[in-house]
């Protein structure tokens, strides 16, 4: 028998909170920001809260919170395709919790393709987790605390001191608002890195219906 699967049984699971530990930690090894509980449980609020404000249902809320949770369990086993491998982990978690095939199925495309490198928006919850996840910029992921040796990812990350995501359903409008203290990052710096990311949450956007907005110190730059 089959039963609903809630974000809070996903949490007390002891096997995704193992997976998220050990992901963390390796990633902390490669040199990479945070991508432990604290960006699993924001990009989880996030996403949900998108597709809330946009009149989803609240299955597909629900479920776009367990995609943004277990989204990046997959650096587990690597930082190259962790998408891929997270959605492998997550095919094997799931199950065994009882969700029905067809919700494993949304969250396993959610999960397998929210990385720019070959990630694409396919579906509501899909595009939820790709905005929440890129929205994710600030200086409290930054594990590196001397300055001086930071790389341009650490310097944009450290720069950013607000992050926030609007969604007005009336205007059709997601827009990342960003306050970056340009002393330490130029706002050019934040193009370098995150242009792609920029233009897949434009696609995201797309997919639900709206356009996607990016402002930068109060200017508006896409």
């Amino acid at each position: 028998m089959t039963f609903i699967v809630t974000l809070e049984q996903i949490r007390e699971n002891p096997q995704v909170e193992i997976y998220i530990t050990k992901a963390n930690e390796h990633v902390g090894a490669l040199g990479f920001t945070e991508h432990g509980f604290r960006h699993a449980k924001l990009v989880s609020t996030i996403a949900g809260r998108i597709l809330e404000q946009l009149d989803y249902p609240p299955r597909q809320v629900e479920l776009a919170k367990i995609a943004g949770y277990l989204h990046d369990i997959g650096n587990l086993v690597a930082r190259s395709d962790h998408g891929q491998s997270g959605a492998m982990l997550a095919a094997q978690i799931l199950p065994s919790m009882g969700m029905p095939a067809s919700e494993i199925a949304t969250i396993l495309g959610a999960i397998g393709n929210h990385e720019e490198e070959q990630g694409q928006p396919v579906s509501p919850v899909s595009a939820a987790v790709i905005l929440a996840d890129k929205s994710d910029v600030h200086r409290s992921r930054v594990r590196n605390r001397d300055v001086a040796t930071f790389d341009i990812h650490d310097r944009v990350s450290y720069a950013a001191v607000k992050s926030r995501v609007d969604v007005d359903a009336k205007e059709k409008t997601i827009t990342l608002e960003l306050q970056i203290e340009t002393e330490i990052c130029p706002v050019m710096d934040y193009f370098e890195i995150f242009l792609t990311r920029m233009v897949m949450c434009r696609r995201a956007a797309e997919l639900l219906g709206c356009y996607f907005r990016l402002v930068i110190n109060g200017a508006k730059l896409l």
